[in-house]
């Protein structure tokens, strides 16, 4: 066998459509290209969309992103637990809500470290900064990190919080 014997195998090839040349040809007349209007006459301009807003307008001009698993905390300094807490006071996210130094109880708070603490105090929180795991154990006081976010009043731990009474 030669490479001049070769040939595709039986209905594997097709032959080019010649638009526009006569009705008999099948594609004649129109072309395909269907009766009046701006596909008809002309190539429509490259990302129109009949009209409705194109993808290239409706996303934004600037790069970046905003991540859908990103985890947000509410941020409070120790300096604000050092004014709104009394020596011995036990700091959980639904005190700090009651107090109205953050917003909702039911989303991770994380402690930061700007200010001073000289009240002694047992925080419960989510996250903590090194600065202010530092302060709150200077100061005498005590942290516990909550693994999850809390659930309307209760102010346990994870595995405390999943036992019934």
């Amino acid at each position: 066998m030669k490479i001049h014997d070769l040939k595709p195998a039986a209905g594997s090839t097709k032959r080019k459509t010649r638009k526009g040349r006569g009705e008999a040809a099948g594609k004649g007349k129109t072309a395909g290209r269907g009766t009046k209007g701006t596909g008809a006459r002309k190539n429509v301009p490259l990302g129109f969309e009949g009209g409705q807003m194109p993808l290239q307008r409706r996303l934004p001009k600037l790069p970046g992103f905003n991540p859908r698993n990103r985890v947000a905390y509410q941020g409070i300094n120790v300096s604000l637990l050092d004014a709104h807490f009394a020596d011995g006071d036990v700091v959980t996210p639904v005190e700090l809500a009651d107090k109205g130094l953050i917003r909702k109880p039911s989303e991770r708070v994380k402690i930061l470290g700007d200010g001073d603490l000289s009240t002694k105090l047992t925080v419960k929180a989510q996250g903590f900064s090194k600065s202010a795991e530092a302060k709150i154990t200077e100061a005498g006081g005590s942290i516990e990190r909550l693994a999850r976010v809390l659930s309307g009043k209760a102010d346990a731990p994870a595995d405390e919080a999943s036992t019934t009474e």
